[in-house]
């Protein structure tokens, strides 16, 4: 039956780890929707990552999984921690369909174990066999490799646009706390799960520095606590009166209340990770820095951005070759584009 489908199917939506590529599903689910709008449609996604889904009207529930807990925290989680658990767990709720925004092949056994019969991911890792539908992974933006997917089983894709949501209680709140007057905000994400994305605490510390005494911006961020020691660093580097212009929301925000914080900024910088993503689902300018990673596939979706990357890009660390004056220009660009607003 060619979408929409009036049934009411239970559809099953595989996308856990990683927050930068749950993000990225919200046209794949928005497009789901569309083609099933009488279905209930559960996506299945890790307990950090998966509260940037958590106010998208697109999905029914939200349900977690949580493969790479270890020790006690394994032994005293709510989620299902282990491949047979989660199938054990999916399997009680009796899906019709399941698409797999995860390449892995442990992410197309699960399906079949929870005996879901339709199932439609990517012909990675050798799984095609456990599939009743499959695309190849392709050399192309990730919400494309996603709407992939649909695509492969026969749903058609009208809407690739970026959007994303916030609590009104929490924006009244954010609202409140802001700093007074009309500087530009400026969101500077320092810190990658992955050191080999990292640009230099000091060289962040004096864009920093830069963007407040000669560009006049107020300077905000929201990063995981678990981090908090990367951001000291930064914030030791700067001159002693910046602390003033420095607004930190990590203790204050959640992940799901930070959608308030991002909806508010008007130039976000930093190195490729997760929360640049869940800025450009605002529509917030972006001037990404990007080492190892491909920015073809991983560039922010739907938004204004520069990708600064250097030339070379072999070694550890290759993003230390990014040079400051590099940054300053691109973020003037954007900067005046603001003042003349």
């Amino acid at each position: 039956m060619p979408p929409p489908d009036p049934r009411p199917l239970r559809i099953l939506v595989i996308r856990y780890r990683f927050i930068g590529d749950t993000v990225l599903a919200i046209p794949f689910l928005r497009n789901l929707r569309e083609a099933f709008p009488k279905a209930k449609i559960d996506v299945l996604a890790e307990p950090v990552s998966g509260e940037t889904l958590a106010l998208c009207p697109y999905k029914d529930e939200l349900l977690f999984y949580a493969p790479r807990l270890k020790g006690e925290k394994k032994r005293t989680s709510q989620f299902p921690t282990n491949l047979l658990g989660a199938a054990k767990f999916i399997r009680a709720r009796h899906y019709d369909r399941c698409y797999i925004l995860r390449r892995s092949f442990s992410s197309a056994i699960l399906p079949l174990l929870a005996g879901i019969p339709h199932r439609v991911g990517f012909a990675t890792e050798g799984r095609r066999w456990l599939l009743q539908r499959s695309t190849p992974y392709a050399d192309k933006h990730e919400v494309e490799c996603f709407l992939d997917v649909l695509r492969a089983d026969g749903i058609p894709v009208t809407d690739t646009r970026n959007e994303n949501w916030t609590d009104p209680a929490t924006d009244l709140r954010v609202a409140a706390a802001l700093p007074e007057g009309n500087r530009p905000r400026v969101f500077i994400c320092a810190k990658s799960v992955f050191a080999l994305k990292d640009w230099a605490p000091e060289r962040f510390a004096q864009l920093i520095a830069w963007l407040v005494n000669e560009r006049n911006c107020d300077i905000h961020l929201c990063d995981s606590p678990a981090l908090a020691g990367y951001y000291e660093e930064i914030r030791a580097a700067l001159p002693a009166p910046l602390a003033r212009d420095w607004h930190d929301w990590s203790k204050e925000l959640s992940l799901r209340e930070s959608n308030s914080l991002f909806k508010r900024m008007d130039l976000a910088i930093g190195i490729d990770t997760g929360l640049l993503h869940l800025a450009a689902s605002f529509h917030v300018p972006i001037i990404g820095l990007f080492g190892p990673l491909e920015p073809w596939r991983w560039h922010p979706w739907d938004t204004k951005h520069t990708i600064l990357r250097p030339d070379d890009i072999s070694g550890e660390r290759p993003l230390l070759r990014l040079t400051m004056a590099e940054v300053q220009h691109v973020a003037d660009h954007y900067l005046s584009a603001l003042r003349r607003q």
